[in-house]
């Protein structure tokens, strides 16, 4: 060790010798190494592991990929819509499922009303304080003419020509089109998850995606073509993947 500092020490004196005799700026007398000032290596430690440009959780990259493919994926959508192709059918159902069987539109609706009220509302509502009732509410006053042991799904109500069709319990309208077999049709999800078809309609007075309170119009009941006096709606109530009787928690008659 006593021999590494007197070579340094002989480097030091060797260059002040030097600079006496050519002369030395300013900026060279800075030129002396740690090593020599301090006469022992200077012990140097690597960068800190991470790119000062780079977060080691975020990526400007990735997320400007993410947000790319979701407006590809929002185009797409649209076009499938708004081209009639009936090859493009298979997957406008298959979106329409999706939104109607994964996601719970009701269920949110409800849980973002009960945090945070209404949409834009300042102050409660009367709406808000008051509790809905359990049990489902009269779509249309009238008699059964086909059974839910008939078809499996739902009922066929005779009611007053023009009749109005209400909805049973508030909810979201994930459907209001035309259905095989059922022609006009609505389909409300409710907060619970289960649906409220009313089909067989002469006319439908929602649109896609409308929150409807409980007895809020939803269409008008068919006309019977024999007898202008009378109408005709379907009804049906889907819990889950399976379809229960109406009768069981409403009294039309």
């Amino acid at each position: 060790m006593n021999r590494r500092a007197q070579e340094i020490r002989k480097r030091i004196e060797k260059r002040r010798k030097e600079r006496q005799h050519f002369g030395t700026s300013h900026q060279e007398l800075w030129a002396i190494t740690d090593e020599e000032r301090y006469g022992q290596p200077v012990v140097t430690y690597d960068r800190y592991p991470f790119d000062e440009e780079k977060h080691p959780i975020f990526n400007k990259e990735t997320f400007i990929l993410k947000m790319f493919l979701s407006a590809c994926l929002v185009l797409v959508t649209a076009i499938l819509f708004k081209n009639p192709s009936d090859s493009l059918e298979p997957a406008r159902q298959f979106v329409k499922n999706t939104m109607e069987k994964e996601f719970q539109f009701a269920a949110v609706s409800k849980w973002y009303e009960k945090q945070f009220g209404e949409p834009l509302a300042l102050i409660p509502t009367e709406k808000q304080t008051k509790t809905m009732p359990k049990q489902y509410a009269v779509p249309a006053s009238g008699r059964v003419l086909e059974s839910f042991k008939k078809n499996g799904q739902g009922v066929m109500v005779e009611t007053a020509s023009n009749a109005k069709v209400e909805a049973v319990n508030e909810g979201i309208v994930i459907f209001a089109g035309t259905k095989e077999k059922l022609g006009k049709t609505v389909i409300i999800q409710h907060a619970d998850g289960s649906e409220s078809w009313y089909g067989n309609l002469g006319t439908i007075a929602v649109k896609l995606y409308d929150f409807v309170e409980t007895g809020k119009e939803v269409g008008t009941a068919m006309t019977n073509s024999h007898d202008q006096t009378k109408a005709v709606f379907y009804f049906a109530i889907k819990q889950g993947d399976h379809f229960i009787d109406p009768i069981q928690v409403i009294s039309f008659e």
